[in-house]
């Protein structure tokens, strides 16, 4: 049973995420969990969960007519995939341009080591 809301009936995580992240090259890929109301298994869920609720659309790709930097960020890619406030998410981010570097930042703290 799921966690329970203020009338005691089960109700779903309005977030539940997978995020993974890679340092690029031959380097091994973390893997983290994240559910909101908190837990999961990456560090400081409550947080995390907290910054994510104050953010629209942390997921939203660049826009495909975004002028971007050309600034190289790093290797590092990440992938975060499940549900954000009820809606499905699949996104990936990089650190290829100054546009994916800021989108990167904004959610920075979901990719613990980078």
């Amino acid at each position: 049973m799921g966690p329970l809301n203020m009338s005691g009936t089960s109700r779903a995580p309005s977030i539940e995420l997978e995020i993974s992240l890679s340092a690029g090259g031959d380097t091994v890929t973390k893997i983290w969990t994240l559910r909101c109301p908190p837990g999961g298994t990456l560090p400081n869920p409550a947080e995390a969960c907290r910054r994510l609720e104050k953010l629209d659309h942390p997921f939203a790709p660049v826009p495909k007519s975004a002028a971007c930097t050309l600034i190289y960020g790093g290797p590092q890619t990440a992938e975060v995939g499940g549900t954000f406030k009820g809606r499905p998410v699949k996104a990936h981010f990089s650190r290829g341009n100054g546009c994916e570097i800021a989108r990167w930042n904004r959610v920075r703290f979901l990719f613990v080591g980078s």
